[in-house]
This record gives C-alpha cells, sequence and structure tokens, in this order.
C-alpha cells in the first residue's frame, strides 16, 4: 500500500503494542484520537530526568536545578520549533489543551480594549467542537453578556459556512474553531474562516489537538491568533499542553493564574508580571512532562510529520473502504479520505455503541465509544453515540482488517 511507514519497525518502539490480553489476543489499538501510546525514547527520557536531574527550575543555582531548567526550557524549544512559531517566548505550557483555550477565554473576558469580550460583542464557534472548546466559551458569554454564535453542519459532517457573513460579523471579538474534528475527524477550511475573521478584526483560536500530532502544522502559515494542542496525542506524557499566542497579543493581554514565577516584583500593594512565557506558567511547571513532550517532538520529527500524515491517510483510505463492506454501518461524518484525519466515528445498525465497544474489548480490539465529548454532534445527527476508531504513525491495515472482522463478530452476537 503507496504511503505506508516501516510500521513493523516503528511498532518495537512501543512496548505497550505487543501486550497479550483477554486469552491470548493481542492488543489491537485504535484509540488515538483520545490518547497515544508512547514510545521508548520518551518513557526513556522520563525516567531520565527523574532518576538524575529532578529539581524545581529556574531559581535554583546548584547543579540539579541548572539541568532541569535547561532540560524544561530546551523543550520550549524544540516545540516552538516543531510549530514554526517566531519566537520561543510565544509557547506556552499548560496541563492539557482545555486549560490552554480556558486561559485564552479568560484573557479575553479581563482584558482592556480592544480585546475585551463583553455585552457589545460576539463569540463565533462551531457544532462539532470538543467541549473544551465549547464550554469556556458559553463561561465566558454567560460572565460577560457576550452572544455566541456558530457554524452548523452538513449532512455529509462539514462545516456549514454558507452564512459565515452572518456568523462573523462586524461585532466578533473572537472566532475559535477545530482544525480536525475528534469525533468525525473533517479537516476544516482554515483559510476561509481566517479570512472572514480578518476582515471584521476579529482573534482567531485553533484548536489543534487532532492536528499537531498527525500532520506538518506551522503556526505562521494557518494565520491564527492563538493554537492549543496537547502532548498525550503526539506520543508525550499526560499533563502536558501548549498554548501558542503572538507575541504582541501575549505581551498585552492579562495572566490568567497568579502565584509563584509568574511575577517581575510582588509588595502588599501590588504586583507587576514577568514576561511571555513565564507570565502564564504560575506555579512548578509540569518539568517531567515537558521533558517527555521534547522528547515526543524528537521522535516524531525523527520519523517526519510529512510521512506521519502519509501514512495515516493511506491507513485512513483503506478503512474507510473496508467499513463500507459491513453490512448496516453508517459513517458518521465524511465517507472518504479527502480533507479528513485518522478518526472515524459510526454506529452499527440498533446495536449501542457500548455493546459494539464491549464486544470488540473482548477480540482484543480498543476503540472509544460515546460522545467523545462533542455531544452536538450526536444531536444534530440523531444519535445516542458512536464507535470510533483512530489511527496513529504505528497502525497497520492488518488492524483495519481485525476491525472490520471483529464488527462481523459483533453482528453475529447480536444477531
Amino acid at each position: 500500500m503507496p504511503g505506508l511507514l516501516d510500521t513493523e519497525a516503528i511498532r518495537k518502539d512501543f512496548p505497550v503494542l505487543d501486550r497479550v490480553i483477554h486469552d491470548g489476543k493481542k492488543l489491537v489499538y485504535l484509540d488515538n484520537a483520545a490518547t497515544s501510546q508512547k514510545p521508548r525514547q520518551v518513557l526513556d527520557a522520563l525516567n531520565d530526568y527523574y532518576e538524575r536531574h529532578n529539581a524545581n527550575v529556574h531559581r535554583g543555582v546548584h547543579v540539579l536545578a541548572e539541568e532541569a531548567t535547561a532540560l524544561y526550557e530546551g523543550a520550549r524549544d524544540k516545540v516552538a520549533a516543531f510549530v514554526n512559531a517566531p519566537s520561543r517566548d510565544e509557547v506556552i505550557f499548560t496541563k492539557n489543551a482545555s486549560e490552554s483555550l480556558n486561559l485564552v477565554a479568560n484573557m479575553l473576558g479581563w482584558a482592556d480594549e480592544p480585546y475585551r469580550v463583553d455585552q457589545n460583542t460576539e463569540i463565533a464557534i462551531t457544532e462539532m467542537e470538543h467541549h473544551s472548546n465549547i464550554v469556556p466559551w458559553q463561561l465566558l458569554a454567560q460572565r460577560t453578556g457576550a452572544k455566541l454564535r456558530w457554524f452548523g453542519l452538513t449532512d455529509d459532517g462539514r462545516l456549514d459556512l454558507s452564512n459565515i457573513d452572518e456568523v462573523i460579523t462586524e461585532r466578533t471579538k473572537v472566532v475559535s474553531f477545530t482544525l480536525v474534528s475528534n469525533i468525525m475527524g473533517t479537516v476544516n477550511p482554515v483559510e476561509e474562516i481566517v479570512r472572514r475573521a480578518q476582515e471584521v478584526g476579529a482573534l482567531v483560536v485553533v484548536d489543534a489537538s487532532q492536528a499537531v500530532p498527525h500532520m506538518p502544522f506551522d503556526v505562521q502559515a494557518i494565520q491564527a491568533d492563538f493554537v492549543a494542542f496537547t502532548g498525550h496525542k503526539m506520543c508525550g506524557p499526560t499533563g502536558i499542553g501548549v498554548l501558542w499566542g503572538r507575541q504582541e497579543l501575549l505581551e498585552d493581554l492579562p495572566p490568567f493564574l497568579g502565584g509563584g514565577e509568574m511575577i517581575e516584583t510582588v509588595s502588599m500593594h501590588s504586583s507587576t508580571y514577568a514576561p511571555a512565557p513565564h507570565k502564564f506558567e504560575a506555579g512548578t511547571p509540569p518539568i517531567a512532562q515537558a521533558v517527555g513532550l521534547g522528547a515526543a517532538v524528537d521522535y516524531l520529527s525523527g520519523i517526519g510529520m510529512d510521512k506521519i500524515a502519509a501514512h495515516e491517510h493511506a491507513i485512513t483510505e483503506y478503512a474507510v473502504q473496508r467499513l463500507a463492506e459491513v453490512p448496516d454501518l453508517r459513517i458518521i461524518g465524511p465517507t472518504t479520505a479527502e480533507d479528513r484525519g485518522a478518526a472515524i466515528s459510526f454506529v452499527l445498525g440498533d446495536i449501542h455503541p457500548h455493546d459494539v465497544g464491549q464486544v470488540l474489548d473482548e477480540q482484543g480490539i480498543a476503540v472509544r465509544v460515546g460522545h467523545h465529548c462533542a455531544r452536538p454532534v450526536c444531536l444534530r445527527y440523531g444519535i445516542p453515540a458512536t464507535t470510533r476508531a483512530s489511527f496513529y504513525l504505528y497502525s497497520t491495515p492488518a488492524e483495519v482488517d481485525a476491525l472490520v472482522e471483529g464488527l462481523e463478530h459483533v453482528r453475529n452476537f447480536f444477531g
């Protein structure tokens, strides 16, 4: 199959993929949109940090503190280069993408003009967002009186931009949307949305949690103002996320959390704040997790994001074709591999997705079931939930075949 990576070699880097579960069945891991597995290189980096360099960062003058600081800030350099950030100081470490998006929403609620969101302004999102890119904006709208607008979905799982001038208006202060849907895999038309947002002077926030791990990504090319993503979906540890923001915005906007490290001076009457990124990293940061994320960036870069994207496209194209052979199966979202990522959600006749997932698990096949923190999508298509299979750089055609065979077993089981 053209475009495939040497998965036999890659899978040797991931110990968990050798697991045998449920009476000798080898693990088929198809839950990568929820979290990816971690290669030995990342696990070794975490162990090495804790065994040899563990200390708090930035203020210590002893050897361990200086080593920990160098590793932590070195990870920032790696992430900045990975997404082509103009400055390393534009990379803020958070605990996950949800915190990154909440950080932006809160900053805009507290900001002075011209960035402040208030009762005279509007916020634009989409119906396909992860809850992490819905709830923070709902909270902001409730607190400020701003009006929340959103793009709907077409029957085939694409954004309906036919009313773009009505959703993004002269009153719109911020437009926040996912680049790749976590439930349907849809890749959204960034250029059209950004163009309209820039016409009205709105800030653009992109949730790239399902994009940065899977394709070459350039924050400058995308022309967003803020980009959020998370480490655990890109071979890194849990507990580490990233917010990239344009330097001038980070300088002008207020901090989200107060505490140690984010200050310049403190008196009992007032405080002044450190420049970005430390202005937004109060307290002891996720040091080990950042080191692990840096190792993950090294690992992915060594393989090549263009090659990973090509591999996933080939696997996804094959999966869409094979799933079309399963009777009574309906894909929720795009039914071709064009402009879609490697997450495929589906329903199987009248069988509840939780039952599908449980029977697949008995076959050693790990998928995700539920509404995938995207309940508005399920409401839009009149379904309670979906089964989702999602692929990554170590996924193989044989695993797709195992999924299809497992679904046939599900159909037979429920007769």
